[in-house]
């Protein structure tokens, strides 16, 4: 029997290798020398939406991929990069569809020489990634229902709303666009600036802060802008503004509705062209930022004011997120306790296990005008004077622990229990219904109707009313 390693090998049926080609689920598309497609299997029409007929003899610039093996949109195809790397392995590249949405795909490439070395094309595999990025997008937003703490710096939720900013924020980290956070004071609109800069392209670049509503126009401009030497009086040199600070990176503009009409402008005119004039110098000068502004005002109500340009407004707000105040996401409110209690126990050196059951019933049904940053001043107060394993009632603050009588800003009347409505006794289903307008926080339904807190339990519990809307 002849050895099977000494035997001549067999050349393949040219119908097989057909088949290979149009079962493979990865794309394959060939090219001669003058970068024309010669070949174009099933799987290609699939991911890139170009029949066979339509690619042949067509360059493979149709796929309009972000780069090609090094090089941005080469002008020839000799150009290219292949020819200078010979063969690429498995790089992510993003090509056009033909209905004009992007494929993120993962690309190798050979070059194909004769017997005399002369380049006669090349062969290219396309693997379409866009059910893996489906599935990764749908891990991430599994891991962060499951956890505690969020990826995105220190933004702790797992509320519905709070997922809601999580993935806004992923979003605009993969993007250059403008963005605008709104949210009351307290609520942590500097944190997600952070989170979108440090997990965008720019992260490796500065980002610096200003708050607008700290310094007066004429400080504000030569903060932002910069200033050249005797612009005004004690301007002994030139100095860089920090928009010039931040190039390569981003601007955090904190209560941008604070700026005055010569800012706006100024704002409107970077914003527009990516140039700054500093202050007492005609030289414009590039720019390469990135702008995010945050806001605890209603922007669009001082536009009809005429206190806020409406161009400026519209140039800010390319993609607008709003972080909830804290009395919307309740449910978060013992990841943050707990939190902050750790935050603390380090500090001090302290062993403060957690909070007691009625001290966290307090803090739920308290309002939180100050948001976030009052719930941590709270905390921290509770550490001052708790001397036991748990923060009981009495370690809170007195505004906190009288929550029943204190006013809540900002928030109005409930349509379903106006104020005419107040002087009579709720029935069961007004009071269910402003009880659904509160989210079921029991002292902000007793404000509303203008009784106490006690009351409100003792009408539930008279109507047989659950304590949750779940249990109904």
């Amino acid at each position: 029997m002849t050895d099977i390693l000494t035997r001549t090998p067999t050349v393949p049926d040219p119908r097989i290798a057909g088949l290979v080609l149009e079962s493979m689920a990865d794309g394959v598309f060939t090219l001669d020398e003058a970068g024309r497609i010669t070949l174009w299997n099933p799987a290609m029409e699939r991911i890139s939406g170009y029949r066979a007929e339509e690619a042949v003899g067509r360059s493979c610039g149709l796929l309009s991929f972000t780069h090609c093996l090094g090089k941005k949109e080469p002008t020839s195809f000799k150009e290219c990069g292949i020819y200078e790397k010979g063969s690429v392995d498995a790089q992510e590249y993003v090509l056009r569809h033909k209905d004009g949405h992007d494929v993120p795909v993962l690309k190798s490439a050979r070059l194909v020489r004769d017997e005399n070395d002369r380049v006669i094309g090349v062969v290219e595999t396309v693997t379409d990634l866009t059910e893996l990025r489906t599935m990764q997008h749908r891990v991430a937003a599994v891991s962060r229902r499951l956890g505690e703490l969020h990826q995105f710096g220190n933004i702790i939720g797992k509320s519905h709303v709070m997922q809601q900013v999580f993935e806004a924020i992923e979003a605009a980290a993969a993007s250059e666009a403008t963005i605008l956070i709104a949210g009351e004071s307290g609520t942590g609109k500097e944190l997600v600036a952070g989170a979108i800069h440090y997990n965008s392209i720019r992260a490796e670049m500065p980002m610096v802060t200003v708050n607008c509503s700290a310094l007066a126009e004429s400080l504000l401009e030569s903060e932002l802008f910069g200033h050249v030497r005797g612009a005004f009086t004690g301007a002994a040199r030139d100095r860089k503004g920090r928009f010039e600070e931040a190039d390569g990176g981003t601007v955090f503009l904190d209560e941008i509705g604070e700026i005055s009409p010569l800012i706006q402008v100024k704002l409107l005119r970077v914003l527009q062209e990516r140039e700054i004039e500093r202050v007492g110098e005609s030289k414009r000068r590039r720019i390469d930022i990135r702008i995010i502004a945050a806001t605890h005002r209603d922007l669009f109500d001082r536009v009809r004011r005429g206190e806020f340009r409406e161009d400026l407004y519209y140039r800010l707000k390319v993609f607008p997120i709003h972080v909830p105040p804290l009395r919307l996401r309740k449910e978060d409110l013992p990841l943050l306790v707990s939190h902050f209690i750790g935050v603390q126990n380090r500090k001090t050196g302290k062993a403060i296990r957690g909070v007691s059951a009625e001290a966290m019933r307090i803090l739920m049904d308290y309002s939180w005008p100050g948001n976030v940053r009052e719930l941590e001043n709270a905390v921290e107060h509770a550490f001052v004077l708790c001397a036991d394993a748990d923060i009981d009632v009495f370690d809170l603050p007195v505004e906190i622990r009288q929550c029943e009588y204190r006013p809540l800003p900002s928030m109005e009347p409930s349509q379903s229990m106006k104020s005419e409505d107040r002087r009579e006794p709720p029935t069961r289903e007004r009071l269910i219904a402003l009880l659904d307008e509160c989210a079921w926080n029991k002292a902000e339904a007793a404000r509303r109707i203008g009784v106490s807190r006690t009351s409100v339990w003792k009408y539930m519990k008279k109507w047989h009313i659950p304590l949750q809307p779940d249990d109904c």
